[in-house]
């Protein structure tokens, strides 16, 4: 047993012996990963470039399977439910993703970015109930009152910061019980950034937010757990503000002072 790796009673998130492959050879980009997430808590997944970060993100919603000659093995259990046996689909209405680069649908209005989930899904609803969830999911996000006079136009009209937090918007109108974010304000200026790290700390009370970050010092603002991986592996995880001031493992330890990454 890793004793570097701190395990959560009654998780809503468990990966079991992970290992995940881009070809048919063994050289992993993620090595048996076993970490239990806490529901409605922010987990910070940090570490160097090419070190399995957004592979291990990415596998919790199945979205590094888009890949050709993927190889998985070993196990994700969401609320107790193995992902590997679930319909793609239904998966990803429970655990949503927001990608680094905001990416509003382009071709599509603000109002229909946000209910994009349930159009693709082919879910017929009442205009109340399309309204409703728009305005529900933009008020989440902070943006209802920036764009309720403008929810016709494209979704691209909006600043950088305001797309991402469309996005998140997006990502939340499905009421997943878990959101991805990979890298989610590295494309945005420090006030757009500011904005969405006070947005993901208030959502964490009714989502379990687990991002990956390039940036230590967002991570130990608004995360209670985090991830330190280094070549695939899961080198340590617990609590953030422990890391932070007594890593167990000395790779996490130069990581955090600046020796590499």
């Amino acid at each position: 047993m890793n004793t570097n790796i701190d395990v959560i009673e009654n998780p809503v998130l468990k990966i079991d012996n992970l290992h995940i492959a881009y070809n048919k050879s063994d050289n992993y980009a993620v090595k048996n990963v076993n970490v239990t997430v806490k529901k409605n808590t922010i987990t910070a997944i940090m570490g160097p470039s090419g070190c399995g970060k957004s592979t291990l993100l990415r596998a919790i919603n199945r979205m590094h399977e888009l890949y050709p000659d993927i190889q998985t093995k070993g196990s994700i259990y969401l609320n107790e439910e193995d992902i590997m046996k679930m319909s793609s689909i239904h998966l990803r209405r429970k655990v949503g993703m927001v990608f680094q680069r905001p990416n509003p649908f382009p071709t599509m209005s603000i109002y229909d970015n946000v209910i994009a989930g349930y159009k693709l899904n082919g879910m017929r609803m009442k205009k109340s109930e399309r309204d409703q969830i728009v305005e529900e999911s933009l008020k989440s996000v902070a943006l209802w009152d920036e764009v309720k006079d403008s929810l016709h136009k494209k979704g691209t009209f909006l600043s950088g910061g305001q797309q991402q937090r469309l996005c998140i918007a997006r990502a939340i109108a499905y009421k997943p019980d878990v959101i991805l974010l990979d890298e989610p304000t590295s494309a945005l200026d420090p006030i757009a950034t500011s904005r969405v790290e006070d947005l993901l700390v208030k959502l964490k009370k009714d989502y379990t937010i687990v991002m990956v970050t390039h940036n230590m010092s967002q991570a130990a603002r608004i995360s209670e757990y985090s991830m330190f991986m280094y070549l695939g592996d899961l080198v340590e995880y617990g609590k953030t503000k422990r890391m932070f001031t007594n890593p167990r493992d000395n790779k996490t330890e130069e990581y955090l002072t600046g020796k590499f990454g």
